[in-house]
Formats: structure tokens, sequence, C-alpha cells
């Protein structure tokens, strides 16, 4: 079953359906019992009749008075018996009502004991109440057990008429709460079902984003998904951009090669050899460039210190024949919400440049608040002039890009943070070098 609708549907249909059977049952329950008791009250009622009717002769000898008994017990199938035994358990008198059927035989009890029971004699059902009791007269104390017996017709016949009205009007409350439940769900999934219809379309080429306003649970995961269709389309135009860069880079340095293998009395291996690293050079700055994963909303967070130490303690090996310090300002909890690889492509570059350029110190600090990260590399080398700086990271300056140094690394720096919705700028550092800061947009 792949509707969330049907799902929650039969879901809700099933225990609503055990629920209504459970009310039944215990309702029906609480029915019985009320009823039962109630004849068992009614049946001692008319116990109690018949021992005001009745009288005991000195010599033990008892009789009723029909006058003052329950009318019923003077017609004969009445549906009303009464009965009543001596010790021994012999019939000391019965009534009218009973003469001439076949009736569940009389129990003998004891003084003050009481019986009810429901059960079961030539095939009909009947409703039994009996109590013992010791009459005293002058000569001595005689027992006998009044007993009245009533069939249990009406008696299940209210139970069948109450079970049907009950029946009848749970399961017409479980119909109607199953259709204002199946509304409900209509109108609560009605968000989901215009996601997914915008969804179609966008698989149809119809739409480019989710638009329309939805619940405040709905409406994240419509932003996320637009976060990320608006990456995967940021992602798609890098890469055609870098081919093309690539494709236009190429072109110069090919006709060099070109023009100097043609004319073999002027072969200048050395020529050929700068440009074939010229293009490997450009090769690798674009593939870096197209390779930028960029700012993704549902990417992991990656914590910002242990990635600096690592490259720190790397550059500190290669860099191992020259004296100087890198010094790390990063609180451990900051966070940069994005890919691994970019950061250590960013970091890396920056903190390259700055080793190579240094005198003695190189400083790398971070900073966040709820609307940014700041990420700051300094040194204290010569620094950049300001007409320098505003050339290195302008897209397309080939010059740049071939430079050793500065050129590449900060070109490739510009297009990361820039694939993350950031910004870059190079100023002079406190420390008389140059820094280049890294600014995104959120705090990582």
């Amino acid at each position: 079953m792949r509707s969330l609708n049907a799902r929650i549907t039969v879901s809700a249909a099933i225990v609503l359906a055990i629920f209504v059977a459970l009310s039944a049952l215990a309702l029906e329950k609480a029915f019985r019992d009320s009823a039962r008791n109630a004849r068992e009250e009614r049946l001692l009622a008319q116990i109690y009749l018949l021992m005001a009717a009745a009288e005991v002769d000195v010599d033990g000898t008892l009789r009723v008075a029909n006058r003052s008994a329950e009318p019923r017990l003077g017609l004969p199938d009445s549906g009303l018996y009464a009965f009543i035994v001596d010790g021994n358990g012999e019939t000391v008198w019965q009534s009218r009502s009973g003469l001439v059927l076949e009736l569940p035989p009389t129990p003998t009890l004891a003084a003050g004991r009481q019986t009810f029971t429901q059960t079961t004699h030539g095939g009909e059902r009947y409703l039994a109440k009996a109590y013992g009791i010791n009459w005293t007269t002058d000569n001595g104390s005689y027992p006998f057990t009044f007993s009245v017996i009533e069939d249990s017709s009406p008696f299940d016949e209210q139970l069948n008429v109450y079970r049907r009205s009950l029946w009848t009007w749970l399961s017409a409350m479980a119909a109607l709460l199953l259709i204002s439940q199946w509304a409900a769900l209509r109108w609560g999934l009605a968000p989901l079902r215009h996601v997914s219809n915008e969804l179609n379309r966008l698989e149809a080429g119809e739409q480019h984003r989710i638009s329309g306003r939805y619940p405040s649970e709905v409406q994240r995961l419509a932003d996320n998904l637009n976060a990320v269709l608006s990456h995967e389309r940021k992602q798609q135009q890098r890469y055609r951009n870098a081919l093309a860069d690539l494709a236009h880079s190429l072109k110069t340095p090919l006709a060099l090669v070109r023009g100097t293998a043609r004319d073999a009395q002027l072969l200048d291996a050395q020529s050929i050899e700068q440009q074939v690293d010229q293009m490997d050079r450009i090769i690798g700055y674009h593939l870096q460039r197209a390779a930028a994963s960029g700012r993704s909303t549902l990417a992991t967070p990656v914590e910002l210190a242990p990635r600096v130490q690592r490259i720190v303690a790397a550059l500190k090996k290669v860099y191992s024949d020259k004296e100087f310090q890198i010094i790390v300002d990063v609180d451990s909890e900051m966070r940069f919400r994005g890919d691994e690889g970019d950061l250590t492509e960013m970091l890396g570059n920056l903190l390259d440049n700055a080793c190579k350029w240094c005198r003695e110190t190189v400083r790398i600090s971070a900073s966040s608040d709820q609307e940014r990260l700041q990420i700051r590399v300094e040194d204290d080398g010569p620094g950049i002039q300001d007409a320098d700086a505003a050339r290195v990271f302008m897209r397309g300056a080939r010059t740049d890009e071939t430079v050793p140094g500065h050129g590449i690394g900060l070109a490739v720096v510009r297009e990361i943070v820039e694939a993350y919705g950031g910004d870059a700028s190079i100023s002079k550092s406190a420390l008389g070098g140059t820094m280049v800061e890294l600014r995104f947009p959120e705090a990582q």
C-alpha cells in the first residue's frame, strides 16, 4: 500500500474497529449485569411478598394467603412461578402458575443463604432466586426455602434489543468517524499532494522550483528541495563554465605548440615544455573549480579546527627548511556546513600561499555568529599591491591563473567560496603582509 492517506485510513479503521468491538462488549456486559441485578432484586421482592403472605401453624404446617401474593402467581403459565420446600426438600406450597409445567428443581438452602441462577430446563431458560429461612414458632423452628422462578425470555429479548441498538449506533458512529477522519486526512495531507504534483511538474520540465507557501512542517521540506535543485543547477553550470573556460584557455598554448612543431628548424623544446606546463596548470585549475561541491542545505557540518590542524601539520613538513610559526586561532566548536574536500582545498591554497610568502609568522583565525562564518589567513610577507589584489580574484584573468603562488590558488578559492554563496577579499594584514578573508552567508 503506497498511499500515505490509504495507510493511515486503513490503520485507523482497524484500530477503530477493535475499539468499537471492545467498547460494545464492555457496554453489553455492563448492561447485562445491570439488568440481571434488577431481575434478581425483583425476584427477591417477590420472595419477601411470599414471606409476608405465609403463615406457619404450631405443628409446622405452612399456608400462604393468595390474596396477598403477586397476581401473576395465580395465572397458569404466566411466566412467574413460586415454590416453598421444607427442610426435607418436599414441596409444601406451589403457585397455581406452575401446576401444569415441568420447572427446574427447587434447591434446599440453609437459613440465611440465597442463590440466583440462570438455568435451562426442558429446553426453556429460567431465572431462579432461592432464599433459605428458619421459621420459629412456639413449638420450635422449621426450615423452609422460598424459590421464585421466572421465564428468562423477556430478559433475553431485552438483551437482544439492547445489543442490536448498541451495535447499530456504534457502527453508525464508527462510519461517521471514519468519514470525518478521511476528510480531515484529505485536508491535512493536501500540502503533501501539492508538493507531489509540483515534483511531477519538475520532472516534466514545466517548472524549475517548488513554489507556493506550505505549513511549517512541509515548508522546510520544500525549501530544502529547492536548495538541492538550485545546488544541482549551479553545479551543472559550473561544469559547463569550467569546460568552456578550459577549451578557451587551451587555444593559445595549443596554437603555440602547433606552430613550434611545424617549423622543424625553429624547434624549441623549452618553449614546448613551458606551454605544456601552462596547459597542465590550466587543466588542474579548471578541474578543481568544476569539482567544487558548493553549498548544500542538507550537508553535514564539518568540524573546522581538526581540518586546520591537519593542513598545518602537512605544510610544516613541506616547508621544513623554512623557520616560521603558524598561529591557529580556531575554536573547537566551529563548524563548516559544506564538503570537506572544498574546505581542504580552500584552506590548503590559502595557507600554502601564506607559508610560501611569509617571513616568520602565519596566522589563521575564524569567527562566527548567527549570520555568517569568517575565516582569515594572514602572513607577514611582502603583501600584494592593491591593483594586483583586484585582479587575482577576477574571473578570466588568465595571466593570474598561471602565476605561481597567489594566482591559481586564489582563483580556485574564489570559485569555491562563490559556489557557497560567499565572498572573498584581500587586504593588508596586521602582521604586515597579506590577509585573505573568506565570508560565508550563514554561521557554519
